[in-house]
């Protein structure tokens, strides 16, 4: 059996390293594991079972010597005097309960770090420490050495991180709600007695009691609405707050009219009832995914610090700071910042995250690596060429699409709204000029009763809970949506264009296959060991592939790499080689001279073997999406970064009928985009790189594929969990049925208002009956629409 790592569970059986009767598969591991036991935090292992941070390597220090820099430090912290400094960090790692403690345990591993505090939503930390006990560089430091390396971007110095959190809307809908439900409480008797109580003087007490009760409703919670109409008023605009506002101006004077007057005891409860369930409803509406970013250039994706050698030494700067013909050190899974020229080491670097392209790219000194990508394997020693925000990434964002704006926060119901305003005050003053022939005495009473009864309240709170409902059951599902506009959007489309890598292909993942004449135990651990000695992709998938116990103290012979072709190595008298066809061809004449994928052939002392296929792994239930989406009539397109080495196995998912475009830059991919939408049709584009940021920003809706989500994600209008692409489908036909519920339940609000006002103009209905009936309607509205969503979520499967 493997044993697994006490700290993080990896496997550890080929390491003998354990202490305290654990077992630790690396230094790393080991050396987190006493420095928490040390400080009495071993309930952190309580928690959940293997929780820890794989340490991944030595630790080097030197990699955050940029935030000794003052000026890096000032953009960073968020407040700081000679005392105090307090910062934010964002934390992908954390995953558990015992993330959540150990982050806010610091102090008891360092007191110099006063207090820590998680938001597990967000995955981020908010720490508070002395600046004159420990820097901030120290902090990032223990951060890191615990598993923890806060996520630092070029972006977090150039814009300050801003709550969305609304106070002000809180304080309002709390003031409402304790206004609404005393008053409520304080008309009892009034409701019992049917307006006659006994003892002297309690309904004039209930009655003034409630006036005094709804002034801070009135100007305070309900501001909100006079401001907004003011301000559609002065644009010469009528908005749907317009007779919201009118509504509450009618029903409050109205009710302070018959309390001072002493004729009755005016409608309060509805008053403020209405202003609470309004503001709830607001609340609601624009309650969004905060822990998620939808907005993103190129500078989120940049390191802050990169490592720059000067008169042979080796210093870290700000990544702001570099200029064009400085030395620097791109170390193993580091981004290369700036577009630069290969001086020396084996440059093999991972396009995938800008162009799309899967294998990585190798380069021979002398080449011009553009920025971007990352460097797989060794440390290579680069010169610039040119500053940050002249490199070869920032041309991405030059494109106009990046500074337009789409899918705001608005709905179909806005723009009727001025429509619906006119038709209330055309109704109101026919009302006033009806009354005023024939009978005066009515005209208050029935004009009130229309303002009262036409609010558009049930009009606003059904589309608001329903959107609300339904990004609620989009979140569930792991689809969030930026707000509910995009949901409109959603519904509308037609024509869906799929990137491959990362979208319908798994990050990390492949498939791997052997063909040939069977290896034996002892060949398979041969070509293991020699595979480890190798960072290129490939030898790293097949050799995690491979489930054979070897010795990792185990010498290599005689090892080569050969750039772009291939390997070999002598393995305990076994001589092993792998590469292509081509590489293998040298040694054996007359062997296959093309492959049609990717394929690692093996000669082992000089005999071919036979062949490892590896091939990408395509997420769980692609193939019935595409097939579902084909069916329902959508039109698919699929524009790939990458090669066509998987053109056969995507024409399987996706049929014969089906463009694929492959080897497409990210502005071949915003064109295509473009030339479907000059054709009337209504795109939702998946992807998941840099490389579709444009697309993703041109379609009527981009949703960016994450197989983590508080990680990155490219600008768009939705952040859909990997696993769940198999849902779009569904998706998608709930966005329609919302649209068909909220049209409904628009039609229904409608027709309660005729109903009502049909009502009112004949002075049939009173203002006290208008008054319960508003609020009434609109929340059995509201109950109606919420449970028609779900339903509708349930039917189709999520």
């Amino acid at each position: 059996m493997q044993t697994k790592c006490f700290h993080c569970g990896d496997n550890c059986n080929e390491i003998d390293i354990a202490i305290d009767d654990k077992n630790f598969c690396c230094e790393g591991c080991k050396q987190v594991y006493l420095l928490l036991n040390e400080n009495d935090l071993c309930v952190y292992y309580d928690f959940d079972k293997n929780p820890g941070i794989k340490a991944k390597g030595k630790f080097v220090s030197e990699r955050f010597a940029y935030l000794d820099d003052e000026a890096t430090v000032k953009k960073l912290v968020q407040f700081s005097n000679t005392t105090q400094t307090n910062i934010t960090f964002s934390l992908p790692q954390m995953h558990c309960s015992s993330c959540i403690f150990l982050l806010e345990n610091l102090h008891r591993i360092n007191p110099a770090i006063t207090k820590s505090q998680t938001n597990f939503q967000r995955k981020e930390v908010f720490i508070i420490f002395d600046p004159q006990k420990i820097s901030l560089r120290k902090v990032v430091e223990l951060l890191a050495f615990i598993g923890y390396e806060p996520d630092i971007s070029l972006k977090d110095t150039v814009t300050k991180k801003t709550s969305t959190f609304n106070r002000q809307r809180i304080y309002k809908i709390g003031v409402a709600g304790f206004c609404f439900a005393n008053i409520m409480m304080l008309s009892f008797p009034e409701y019992f007695s049917s307006g006659n109580i006994e003892q002297n003087g309690l309904k004039e007490t209930f009655t003034w009691l409630n006036l005094g009760l709804s002034l801070p409703v009135l100007l305070y919670s309900a501001s909100g609405f006079f401001v907004s109409a003011w301000k559609g008023l002065r644009q010469q605009f009528l908005n749907i707050d317009a007779p919201i506002a009118l509504a509450i101006v009618v029903t409050y004077g109205r009710s302070y009219y018959e309390i001072i007057s002493g004729h009755g005891a005016g409608y309060l409860d509805s008053g403020t009832g209405i202003v609470f369930f309004m503001l709830i409803g607001r609340w609601f509406q624009d309650k969004t995914y905060d822990s998620f970013s939808f907005d993103r250039d190129y500078r989120s994706y940049f390191p802050l610090g990169v490592s720059v050698i000067k008169n042979g030494i080796e210093k870290n700067i700000p990544v702001t700071q570099l200029q064009k013909g400085n030395r620097i050190i791109i170390r193993n899974e580091e981004m290369i910042p700036a577009d630069a020229l290969l001086l020396s080491g084996d440059a093999n670097v991972d396009y995938s995250f800008v162009s799309g392209e899967n294998t990585p790219v190798q380069k021979r000194t002398g080449a011009l690596i553009y920025a971007g990508g990352k460097q797989i394997g060794s440390a290579i020693e680069l010169e610039v060429a040119g500053d940050v925000s002249q490199s070869y990434i920032t041309q991405l964002w030059n494109n106009d699409i990046f500074h337009n704006k789409k899918n705001g926060e608005k709905s179909f119901i806005h723009p009727w709204s001025r429509y619906f305003t006119l038709a209330l005050f055309t109704v109101a003053a026919a009302t006033l000029v009806f009354w005023w022939i024939n009978d005066p005495a009515k005209i208050l009473p029935a004009v009130s009763s229309v303002l009262i009864v036409a609010c558009p309240c049930s009009l606003l709170l059904s589309a608001t809970f329903t959107y609300g409902n339904m990004l609620r059951i989009f979140g569930k599902n792991k689809l969030y949506l930026k707000n509910a506009s995009v949901m409109e959007s959603l519904a509308k489309i037609d024509t869906v264009v799929f990137d491959k890598t990362g979208t319908l292909t798994q990050n990390h993942s492949s498939l791997v296959s052997y063909e040939g004449t069977p290896l034996t135990e002892k060949e398979l651990a041969a070509i293991k060991t020699v595979c480890r000695q190798s960072s290129h992709p490939l030898s790293k998938i097949i050799a995690a592939w491979l489930q054979v116990k070897t010795d990792r103290r185990t010498i290599v012979e005689d090892f080569r790499e050969y750039t772009g072709k291939g390997l070999q190595g002598s393995v305990n008298n076994i001589d092993v080689k792998m590469g292509s066809a081509a590489f293998i061809n040298q040694f054996n004449h007359g062997f296959a001279s093309y492959d049609t994928g990717t394929h690692v052939h093996v000669m082992m002392n000089n005999v071919h073997m036979g062949r490892f296929n590896v091939s990408n792994q395509y997420r769980d239930g692609v193939q019935q999406l595409t097939n579902k989406l084909k069916s329902d009539g959508f039109s698919l397109s699929l524009l790939s970064g990458d090669n066509d080495s998987e053109k056969e196995n995507l024409k399987k998912i996706f049929g014969n009928d089906t463009p694929l475009q492959f080897n497409q830059s990210p502005q071949q991919k915003l064109d295509y985009i473009d030339n479907l939408q000059q054709n009337k049709k209504n795109v939702l584009m998946l992807g998941d790189g840099l490389n579709d940021a444009g697309a993703l920003m041109q379609s009527n809706v981009g949703i960016a594929v994450s197989d983590n989500t508080a990680q990155f994600s490219p600008a768009c209008d939705a952040i859909l969990d990997g696993n769940n692409v198999r849902l779009l489908d569904k998706f998608i036909a709930y966005a329609k049925s919302g649209k068909t519920i909220v049209t409904a339940s628009f039609i229904l609000s409608i027709l309660y208002n005729i109903v009502g006002l049909s009502f009112a103009v004949q002075g049939i209905l009173s203002p006290m009956v208008a008054a319960i009936l508003m609020p009434a309607s609109s929340i059995s509205i509201v109950l109606l629409v919420t449970l028609l969503s779900s339903l509708s979520a349930r039917s189709k499967g999520l």
